[in-house]
């Protein structure tokens, strides 16, 4: 099953709030993606 695909500014963003002090828990329900595919 392929999953979604985000943009190259999505994903910018998403690191920056994780950079910012965002809990890695809290960011990847909020953007529905699993915290495996944040680490990587």
């Amino acid at each position: 099953m392929k999953g979604k695909r985000y943009t190259e500014e999505q994903i910018i963003s998403i690191l920056k709030a994780h950079e910012a002090g965002a809990k890695v828990v809290d960011l990847v329900r909020e953007h529905g993606i699993s915290e495996q595919s944040f680490y990587r």
